[in-house]
């Protein structure tokens, strides 16, 4: 069974603030006061500048979008996720921004490599944001990433 997401994930109030200027995306809360925004089609192609993806090495990323993140985060900081897993085997990519500028990554797990000892990209970015992991679990399943296996499923959440 698969799992994918590429989403942006914020302060939950700040995302609600900049989500009222895009009409396609939603929200979903992911808890310790975190919001995510899936990348959906349609979010994507309401917010590209008709480049494709941009040049930071991630699938979805719309083009363009990072100055969007950017400016985002002089409000505090934002994150950007991918993750792609099947049968076990798959790729993480994030990346922060805070005060106007990346402050994390990007991050890239390449298939097969061992996880550093600060954890995968995704994890390491929600420490940035503030989530905090009990004993036994990291940041991802701390706020609860694997509750649905597809960026869409977070819709039916909001």
């Amino acid at each position: 069974m698969g799992y994918d997401l590429q989403a942006v994930i914020a302060d939950a109030e700040a995302l609600r603030a900049v989500a009222r200027d895009l009409p396609r995306a939603q929200l979903a809360s992911i808890g310790q006061g975190l919001s995510l925004m899936p990348m959906t089609d349609a979010l994507f192609d309401s917010v590209t500048d008709g480049g494709g993806t941009g040049d930071l090495g991630f699938w979805r990323l719309p083009g363009g979008f990072e100055k969007s993140l950017a400016a985002w985060s002089a409000a505090g900081p934002v994150a950007y996720v991918e993750a792609e897993y099947f049968g076990g085997v798959g790729e993480q990519r994030a990346a922060v921004w805070d005060g106007g500028t990346i402050a994390l990554g990007p991050l890239h797990e390449e298939p097969g490599r061992r996880l550093p000892l600060d954890g995968s990209p995704v994890s390491q970015a929600l420490r940035w944001l503030g989530v905090v992991a009990t004993a036994g679990q990291d940041e991802f399943s701390a706020v609860g990433l694997d509750r649905h296996r597809h960026s869409e499923d977070w819709i039916a959440d909001a």
